[in-house]
């Protein structure tokens, strides 16, 4: 496995090594002493998936007192995935880095706590995972606003389907900074 930094030196990408022959391929999708050794959380509590139609739009969510860690990648399909530093007196407070995962790459994403996460599906359909070093807590989520223009996150062209809930969730400047993350 490849691990590589990113512009936000905590946000990481992993490229797996993929095994091909005529059969088809082979991946390790995780490995406890790869991780170990380089001084990635292991402890994953929770791992969910989603399945998305094209041009749905999911995020920004974290949670503040429960905060998880998330190896994410795409089992089928391809996303844009974002990770937006919400520490508070990070260096990179509301700097984002955008990634592309998909089910020719493999790539892994592994974003720690402390940021707020989302993704928009490129494909017809999209399968996503995620393994979280939290469980979820549903009276601990909180989010930011997909398209709060101070980001100025350069989401692709294309009709945005969003939830609702998630049309509702406040930018950043309007967020409470006793409900951000503080940065360790």
């Amino acid at each position: 496995m490849i691990i590589s930094k990113t512009s936000i030196p905590e946000l990481l990408i992993i490229q797996p090594n993929i095994h091909e022959d005529n059969r088809g391929y082979f991946i390790e999708s995780y490995k406890y002493s790869e991780f170990e050794s380089n001084g990635l959380r292991t402890d994953f509590l929770q791992q969910n998936q989603s399945e998305s139609n094209k041009d749905v739009l999911r995020g920004l969510h974290y949670q503040l007192n429960y905060g998880q860690g998330k190896l994410v990648w795409v089992s089928h399909g391809k996303v844009m995935d974002i990770a937006l530093d919400i520490r508070k007196d990070s260096p990179t407070f509301g700097c984002y880095e955008s990634v592309i995962l998909d089910d020719e790459s493999h790539k892994r994403f592994y974003i720690p706590e402390g940021f707020a996460h989302g993704f928009y599906v490129l494909s017809e359909k999209a399968i996503f995972q995620y393994m979280c070093t939290e469980n979820y807590h549903p009276e601990d989520e909180y989010g930011i606003l997909w398209n709060d223009p101070d980001l100025c996150i350069k989401w692709p062209d294309g009709d945005k389907l969003v939830s609702d809930n998630d049309k509702q969730l406040p930018s950043l400047k309007e967020i409470n900074p006793k409900n951000l993350p503080t940065f360790k």
